[in-house]
């Protein structure tokens, strides 16, 4: 027997409680959906971080989503009195997750979901304390969590000798120490700048040289009235990915369209590796060595020898800053018959209208969207347009109109009240 709604106990679960979750949260709960979210508010942001880490996001791209606008970053500076930083400090940003949380979505279940079966129609939601629920639809929102990537040189050499950068959040413990940060993306430059100021002796390992966003070749052109204005005027919205493509990834819908193979190349060119200009000049006591291969790594003693294509190199800890890569069999959520059942892409679900998967009711939004949706869903900056596509195909006609008009990115956000 097919189980109808009334035996259910939610209409929709969400995974995750990190900006694209609460995002979801609060736009279907703003439409009158029954939905619950679980998962450790921000979990990810708070303990695999690094402190003194700086949001790569602009201002603007760094508001979490709630479908009136009240609950934005100029509201919560506002609100709490605070000046608006040059720089938006990851401690900062949590917190103003945190504020937004306890205004948009106050009721968080922190339990951990640990299995998701399609059950009769249904889906059976499996929690950390042993219990279950039963929901129509299932949308996972859980990040980065569990896809960091390790190359095959590291994989078996002991982990308390080559950590991945997102296993720290404290960088001070490796002061002193002599360490190796692989990588020449957003993470490993700032992971070596912030280890470099705790006192480490820090070598930075890439295989190309580092591309340094916002800055130009020529210094003169850097602060030149005329080329700033240029640059601004040319600049799209969210500015994730590079002129000309930073229009079209403005356009996730758009880009979902496209064949796969050019939807690769649109995500590779805009999400190659790059560090921010401004961890530049934190660099004067990083040594970066830049062109080289590694070929192989071995642990003599105490020691990580990191062999290249022409050198040796030796340190007491070997950092990774190799990104990501996505495979949802490492989220530990799905059965072997589950999975086979989701239409993948090199470890990516598929995904159609509203984020919907093969698996009818089973949504993904967030970085495991990145391969139907284009580069805007690993950025905070995508996930009000996620949340509204959601809302649209979940709640239908039920998102009232104010709400349909305040989800407008035009629209302006509206005062909180003391």
């Amino acid at each position: 027997m097919v189980l109808t709604r009334r035996e259910t106990d939610c209409e929709v679960v969400i995974v995750g409680a990190g900006p694209y979750g609460l995002g979801a949260a609060a736009h279907l709960k703003a439409a009158h959906v029954d939905c619950r979210i679980f998962g450790d508010p921000m979990s990810f942001w708070r303990d695999h971080m690094p402190a003194g880490m700086m949001l790569r996001s602009s201002w603007a791209d760094t508001h979490l989503s709630d479908p009136h606008r009240r609950f934005t970053l100029d509201a919560y500076t506002q609100y709490h009195g605070i000046a608006q930083p040059d720089l938006l400090p990851l401690e900062q940003f949590i917190a103003y997750a945190d504020w937004f949380r306890s205004h948009a979505v106050p009721d968080i279940d922190s339990r951990r979901v640990m299995r998701v079966d399609a059950d009769n129609g249904v889906f059976l939601v499996t929690l950390s304390d042993g219990s279950s629920l039963r929901a129509n639809r299932v949308v996972i929102a859980t990040g980065l969590a569990h896809q960091e990537y390790r190359p095959e040189e590291f994989d078996d050499l002991p982990r308390d000798l080559v950590t991945h950068v997102v296993e720290h959040a404290d960088l001070s413990k490796f002061r002193g120490m002599r360490v190796g940060v692989v990588g020449r993306g957003q993470s490993a430059c700032e992971n070596a700048a912030i280890l470099s100021q705790h006192g480490a002796d820090v070598e930075l390992i890439a295989r190309g040289e580092i591309l340094w966003l916002g800055l130009t070749k020529k210094p003169v052109l850097q602060a030149n009235p005329l080329f700033k204005r240029f640059r601004k005027m040319i600049a799209a919205p969210t500015g994730v990915g590079p002129f000309p493509l930073s229009w079209l990834n403005e356009f996730p819908a758009l880009l979902r369209q496209l064949p796969q193979g050019a939807r690769d190349a649109v995500n590779k060119a805009s999400l190659g590796p790059g560090c921010t200009g401004w961890v530049k000049p934190h660099f004067e006591n990083v040594r970066v060595r830049a062109g080289v291969e590694v070929v192989g790594a071995r642990v003599v003693g105490q020691e990580v020898h990191v062999a290249f294509n022409d050198d040796v190199g030796t340190y007491d800890h070997v950092m990774l800053g190799t990104g990501y890569r996505i495979d949802i069999s490492r989220l530990g959520l799905f059965s072997p018959e589950m999975l086979h059942a989701i239409r993948q892409i090199d470890g990516s679900p598929r995904l159609r209208g509203g984020f919907e998967s093969s698996v009818p009711g089973l949504h993904f939004v967030g970085a495991n969207a990145v391969k139907s949706y284009g580069p805007l869903m690993r950025f905070i900056a995508g996930s009000g347009y996620a949340a509204r596509q959601l809302t649209r195909v979940i709640a239908g006609g039920r998102v009232p109109v104010a709400v349909r008009k305040a989800a407008s990115p035009l629209a302006k956000p509206q005062p909180v009240s003391r």
